[in-house]
C-alpha cells in the first residue's frame, strides 16, 4: 500500500495538472461547472457500471475521473474567488471529524445504527431544516424512495416487521386494482407509485438494494431478449409469442 505522503503527492500531481490544463488547453480553459455537470454525471454512472461488472481497473479509472473532475469544479470556482480544493477538503474533514463525536470525541456507540441516527441528530443541530434535507432532488426515483424511508426510519418513523411492510404492499395492490376499475388516470398513476413506493420499503426489509435488483433484471432481459434475436429462425415479427417464448426459456437454461 502507498504511505500517506504518496497519496498525497499523487492528489498534488493532479492539481497541479488541472492548473496547467486550465492556462493551456483551449479546451479546459472553455469549461464551467454547467459543461461539466452531464460529463461528471457520465462518469459516476461508469463507475457504477464497473462497480456492478466487479471490474477493478475500471473502478480504478473511474475514481480517478470523477477526483479529476472535483478538482476541476474547485479549481474553477478558485479562479471566479469563490473557493479553492483546500477549503472543500478542509470543509468536509471538519464535517467528518463534528459528526464522528464517537471517534473524535467522548461520545459511546454501540452500534453502526446508533452512528447514523446520530449522524442525523447532528445533521438538524447544524441547521438543517428537516431530515430529509440532504436527499438530492435529482436522484432517480427509486434511489430517492429508498434514502427517504431510510433517513425517517433513523426517528423510528417505521414499520416493526417485514409482514407488515407486506401487508402495506398488498393494500396498495388492492387499490391500484380498484383505480384501474375506475379509470381514473391520475388515481392509477397516484395508486401505482405507492406500489412502487411500498415495494421500495418492503426491500429494504428483506435486505434487497431495490436499484441493484432492479438493474439486475434489466441485465438479465437484455441478455436473454438478445439470446433470441441472435437464435430465431425468422425474422422476430414473423415468429409468435409462444416461438419467442421458447427461446427466452433456452436462454434461462444456458445461465444456468
Amino acid at each position: 500500500m502507498k504511505s500517506l505522503e504518496e497519496k498525497g503527492r499523487a492528489f498534488m500531481r493532479l492539481v497541479r495538472i488541472l492548473e496547467t490544463l486550465r492556462r493551456q488547453c483551449p479546451w479546459d480553459r472553455k469549461q464551467t461547472w454547467e459543461s461539466l455537470r452531464i460529463l461528471t454525471i457520465e462518469e459516476l454512472y461508469e463507475l457504477v457500471d464497473a462497480i456492478d461488472e466487479h471490474d477493478i481497473e475500471g473502478v480504478q479509472e473511474e475514481i480517478g475521473d470523477l477526483m479529476m473532475h472535483m478538482v476541476f469544479y474547485a479549481r474553477i470556482a478558485e479562479e471566479r474567488g469563490w473557493f479553492d480544493v483546500a477549503d472543500a477538503l478542509h470543509r468536509v474533514c471538519d464535517k467528518l471529524e463534528r459528526r464522528h463525536p464517537h471517534i473524535f470525541g467522548d461520545l459511546k456507540v454501540d452500534s453502526a445504527e446508533e452512528v447514523k441516527q446520530n449522524w442525523e441528530r447532528i445533521k438538524l443541530k447544524e441547521g438543517k431544516r428537516s431530515l430529509l434535507d440532504g436527499v438530492p432532488r435529482a436522484l432517480p426515483a427509486l434511489v430517492k424512495a429508498y434514502r427517504l424511508q431510510e433517513k425517517t426510519a433513523q426517528v423510528g418513523f417505521e414499520w416493526d416487521s417485514p409482514q407488515q411492510v407486506w401487508d402495506k404492499v398488498q393494500e396498495e395492490l388492492r387499490e391500484l386494482q380498484e383505480a384501474v376499475q375506475t379509470g381514473d388516470q391520475e388515481a392509477i398513476h397516484n395508486e401505482y407509485g405507492d406500489v412502487l413506493f411500498a415495494l421500495v420499503n418492503y426491500a429494504r426489509f428483506i435486505g434487497v438494494d431495490p436499484e441493484a435488483a432492479l438493474e439486475s433484471v434489466n441485465r438479465r432481459f437484455k441478455e436473454r431478449f438478445e439470446y433470441i434475436e441472435q437464435h430465431a429462425p425468422k425474422p422476430l415479427h414473423e415468429m409468435s409469442l409462444d416461438e419467442m417464448d421458447q427461446l427466452w426459456k433456452e436462454a434461462k437454461q444456458h445461465e444456468k
